[in-house]
């Protein structure tokens, strides 16, 4: 089974802040903020991979990184082999990304915002695929009401149906089900499950570990910009005797503290 997605050796380090005074002046600035440490990691064609962490372990950093929208100090990524800095037009195209932010054009219907996705890449003949995706997420009546119009819940869906307009072979899911009701969540969920069985390649962030618990083959677990775990779901359980992640979450956790030393504010 080939590669879909390859982190080598990724470490990501943001520029410390200054003002535009300062850096006239010619004034040192620190070494920066460390997101991402060595990080290495591979997801598999077809399946279903969990990157779990608290808030600031570096989730967002990496998937930054695959879409295109970071730039790594140093490492490399690749979606199905793909550079996505040397290949960023194929690498892109390999890739729909879900945000956790509602980012929409409130000046456009929903019909308007898939139509216009298509665009972006070249794909203007897309209409059967358009109305399938609307259908299977619950919008086709929904199609012609303006984005600003619709419920969190609803705006949601579109943001899925929108990362899936081009058919990537690699999903990335960036906390999907945040606040939305028990009715979205499972719908979503027997979606999502639908594509991963087609073949599709699913990467999730998610807080909701049971959710992670009942969907992923395998989980990551990022701490301070490390990755402290890298296994199949039963065997990480297995191996910190535990029965569920939330458990999991708890004990890898308690690294925090040592792997904090080396952390975050490079002086």
């Amino acid at each position: 089974m080939s590669e879909a997605v390859s982190i080598k050796n990724i470490t990501k380090i943001y520029a410390k802040k200054t003002s535009f005074i300062k850096s006239l002046l010619g004034r040192p600035v620190g070494a920066g903020f460390q997101a991402l440490k060595e990080v290495s990691f591979n997801i598999k064609e077809g399946e279903f991979f969990g990157l779990l962490g608290p808030n600031g372990a570096g989730k967002t950093s990496i998937i930054s990184i695959l879409a295109g929208l970071s730039i790594p100090t140093s490492g490399s990524a690749k979606i199905f082999n793909f550079d996505v800095q040397d290949n960023y037009k194929q690498a892109r195209r390999c890739l729909g990304v879900v945000p956790q932010e509602l980012v929409f054009d409130p000046f456009f219907t929903v019909i308007e915002t898939l139509r216009n996705q298509s665009g972006f890449y070249g794909l203007y003949k897309n209409e059967s695929w358009i109305e399938e995706l609307l259908e299977k997420l619950n919008l086709t009546d929904k199609a012609n009401t303006n984005m600003r119009a619709l419920s969190g819940g609803m705006k949601r869906r579109v943001l899925v149906a929108q990362a899936l307009v081009h058919r990537p072979p690699v999903i990335i899911l960036d906390e999907p089900t945040a606040g939305v009701d028990v009715e979205l969540r499972q719908s979503l969920w027997k979606f999502i499950k639908e594509l991963n069985a087609q073949g599709h390649t699913i990467l999730l962030t998610t807080h909701y570990l049971e959710e992670a618990q009942e969907m992923c083959d395998r989980i990551a677990f990022l701490s301070h910009g490390n990755l402290v775990a890298l296994d199949e779901t039963s065997n990480l359980l297995n191996s910190l005797g535990v029965n569920n992640l939330e458990s999991a979450f708890m004990k890898l956790s308690q690294l925090d503290d040592f792997y904090d030393t080396s952390r975050r504010e490079l002086i």
